[in-house]
């Protein structure tokens, strides 16, 4: 029996449409900068929120009745729920999905127990992958929510915990490989401290360096052809994460001579976390040469802890497009909704509202940022802004020509007194709102 029985496949009607389940603005296979929609946002759905969330919160138990939730066999109700999300992602229409090692199988008591379920799912959700023709966009491992995780993994002061996220990753990235997944990612979850006084941080930091290499050497020995990401997050579990931001990230993987081995998956609640825009987070990734895929989401800016709601700003959305599609695009990375609907948001039907919203708010967006490409005029008022270090005196500089003695003398000599120009930021915030609201 289908567990969305009151749902159809989700189809574009067009922006004059008034079904609440019926694309407006996502029209998957619409040309674009001489590709399909689908291929420049290759969005998907997760699991976590989608189908293990109960609704519950730190102050109250779940609200949720789904039925692939109810009490029973571990691995028949992880069989049925996985035959929910595929059904649910087929009649989304959406292309890709992500998910945990423990959000498809029962972790069980033992490590034995955790492999064997793990295993037996992987073979439930290659079927299902053949029959829909849905794609992994990444797997990763749940190396935070076992209580063994309590002091991070693998900056955990045992070696025996680490050991533990060594087997789990170990799978998961077998298992992606399998599925076909473009990427794996790492999210250290608990990679961080709750108080300085009980915390080596040269030795963590050492510790996170070194699992990061045997991942990376992993990579190579089962040959997974996609990219390994690290998802920036501030704190919250923790009070300090040792991947606070994008640039904290590139800090460590230079530290440890992995810059060009791992990239960033960006989520836009943790941007906003660290006290940085979304915006800002891809920019910095991209100039970095370490931007991988997004987490496509949004915090409440009333609430300082992650609230994972669905994006729903064109015009957020639209600057962020806009900086991926001057970086050429995604590799294999994508817009992965890690998002959830609220906890008053009983019903099944609910789960297809809030990613139909978020899905043509994406499209909206990709269409205002292709215009603002084909018009660059952000990029024209930069090329004047910087235009005096494409002249010889500037190359010079860059190129080393001068020291700091000889840029001195050549100041004083010439009496430089170059004058402040407009950066116009007025003016270019109004252009790109009349791309945003034409």
């Amino acid at each position: 029996m289908p567990y969305f029985p009151d749902v159809d496949r989700i189809r574009y009607e067009g922006p004059a449409s008034d079904s609440p389940l019926a694309f407006r603005h996502y029209d998957a296979d619409k040309i674009i900068l001489g590709k399909p929609m689908r291929e420049h946002l290759r969005m998907a759905a997760c699991y976590w929120h989608t189908f293990v969330w109960p609704g519950s919160d730190v102050f109250g138990a779940g609200t949720f009745k789904r039925p692939w939730q109810h009490a029973g066999d571990p691995m028949e109700m992880a069989i049925g729920k996985a035959e929910a999300a595929f059904e649910f992602f087929t009649k989304l229409g959406i292309d890709n999905y992500c998910f945990h090692d423990t959000d498809v199988a029962p972790e069980g008591h033992s490590l034995k127990e955790y492999r064997n379920h793990f295993a037996q799912m992987v073979d439930h959700l290659e079927r299902h992958q053949e029959e829909s023709g849905i794609k992994l966009l990444w797997g990763t491992a749940n190396c935070f929510s076992n209580p063994r995780f309590a002091a991070g993994a693998a900056s955990n002061p045992d070696p025996e915990v680490f050991a533990c996220a060594a087997a789990q990753v170990f799978s998961a990235m077998n298992a992606t490989q399998r599925l076909k997944g473009s990427n794996y990612v790492l999210w250290g979850g608990r990679e961080g401290y709750e108080t300085l006084l009980n915390t080596d941080l040269k030795r963590e930091r050492e510790q996170l360096g070194r699992f990061m290499r045997m991942v990376v050497e992993h990579k190579y020995k089962i040959g997974f052809k996609g990219d390994l990401l690290i998802e920036p997050k501030p704190q919250e579990p923790t009070k300090h994460q040792y991947d606070y931001d994008s640039a904290t990230v590139f800090g460590f993987l230079q530290q440890f001579g992995l810059e060009k081995e791992i990239k960033v998956n960006i989520e836009a609640n943790h941007a906003t976390l660290a006290g940085h825009s979304f915006h800002h987070e891809v920019a910095t990734a991209v100039s970095l040469g370490i931007f991988g895929s997004i987490d496509a989401n949004r915090g409440d800016p009333q609430n300082g802890w992650d609230t994972d709601q669905f994006p729903n700003s064109v015009e957020e959305m639209t600057l962020v497009t806009y900086e991926i599609l001057k970086a050429g695009g995604f590799g294999n990375g994508g817009f992965n909704f890690d998002s959830k609907v609220r906890r008053q948001s009983l019903d099944e039907v609910d789960l297809f509202h809030g990613h139909v919203g978020a899905m043509d708010v994406l499209a909206l967006s990709l269409e205002r940022a292709a215009a603002m490409v084909q018009n660059d005029q952000l990029q024209r008022l930069k090329d004047q802004r910087y235009a005096g270090w494409q002249q010889p005196f500037g190359q010079a500089v860059l190129e080393g020509e001068f020291n700091l003695q000889s840029l001195a003398e050549h100041a004083f000599a010439n009496e430089l007194n170059p004058q402040a120009v407009s950066g116009r930021q007025e003016m270019l915030e109004n252009v790109v709102n009349r791309f945003i609201y034409r």
